[in-house]
């Protein structure tokens, strides 16, 4: 008689039902970002709808605006048309703007990173408190830097610079203030802080070793500049380089205060259509809708050829 080895059948459980075998949502992630998102719907999303819908309406403040379609493209016609001078002015300042905003952050960005030592948070420090003064005032104190009895205007003078950015059309004989160059170095000043922070953030994440290997490698500081250094912190030009136009394109205030009736920028069309015409709201919108989507063109535009692997 042979025995077998008996082994108990584990007991069959049930499954559970369906809704328990349901992963369970977990909603405190859309809880935190629901005010972040009522912040954009009501203040991105709902006036960009707003600007768009008003830019296809005819009609005045009076009477009330209505849609009117044989009307409504005349609207961004008529506004490239009579604006074109502005668009350009702001296209050319802003590129201006960021270029000389480039050539003096890198410079300063790197001295902080790699020679700043013990003393990195004060310099950062000094960058960032001008800012601390309102848009305005520092706007304003531009006007007295550039009054034609400061020491700006006579050394310019004195070394004949003026006559040569007269002929070039930027400055308006001996005068620097109420002129394109005045401009360009009002919005130079207020932009810069945005355009050292990201190159300070790109430069100080370089290996120092990195240099030591260059230099092993009997590569001069240039090459070494050029083959290590910039091709690291281009993240930062990319970034900084943004920061700066984006504003920059946008901004009316230099423009109004330290030029003249010939600086006019997009801003000041704007504001002027919206505030000291007869409330021209569906060319105002129009106007403020080709400006948004011009920008956004040339920005991916510009992150497309700079390349975003590093940015994402």
């Amino acid at each position: 008689m042979t025995t077998g080895t008996l082994t108990a059948e584990p007991p069959e459980v049930a499954a559970p039902p369906a809704e328990e075998r349901r992963p369970r949502r977990n909603l405190l992630p859309w809880l935190l970002l629901a005010p972040g998102l009522l912040w954009l719907v009501l203040f991105f999303l709902v006036p960009m709808f707003t600007a768009v819908s008003a830019s296809f309406q005819h009609g005045n403040y009076d009477e009330g605006f209505t849609v009117q379609w044989h009307y409504a493209w005349s609207n961004y016609w008529d506004t490239l048309r009579l604006t074109w001078p502005q668009m350009s002015h702001s296209l050319v300042y802003s590129v201006l703007c960021t270029v000389f905003c480039l050539a003096l952050a890198y410079p300063v960005a790197y001295f902080i990173a790699f020679r700043g030592g013990r003393w990195k948070s004060l310099l950062m420090a000094l960058v960032i408190v001008p800012s601390f003064t309102s848009f305005l005032i520092r706007t304003i104190a531009w006007k007295t830097i550039l009054a034609d009895q400061g020491p700006v205007v006579h050394a310019l003078n004195s070394l004949h610079i003026l006559k040569v950015t007269s002929a070039l059309g930027w400055t308006v004989g001996d005068h620097v203030i109420n002129s394109p160059a005045a401009v360009v170095c009002g919005m130079v000043y207020n932009f810069l802080p945005f355009c050292i922070l990201p190159l300070y953030t790109s430069l100080e994440k370089i290996d120092h070793r990195l240099h030591e290997a260059g230099a092993d490698l009997y590569c001069n500081a240039f090459t070494t500049w050029r083959r290590i250094t910039l091709p690291l912190s281009m993240p930062g030009v990319v970034a900084g380089t943004l920061l700066t136009f984006i504003p920059a394109v946008g901004d009316y205030i230099n423009a109004q205060l330290l030029g003249n009736a010939n600086t006019g920028v997009v801003g000041q069309k704007i504001e002027y259509m919206f505030l000291r015409s007869t409330s021209d709201y569906p060319a105002g919108s129009a106007l403020s809708v080709v400006m948004m989507v011009g920008t956004l063109v040339l920005v991916l535009g510009y992150i497309k050829k700079a390349g975003t692997e590093d940015l994402l």
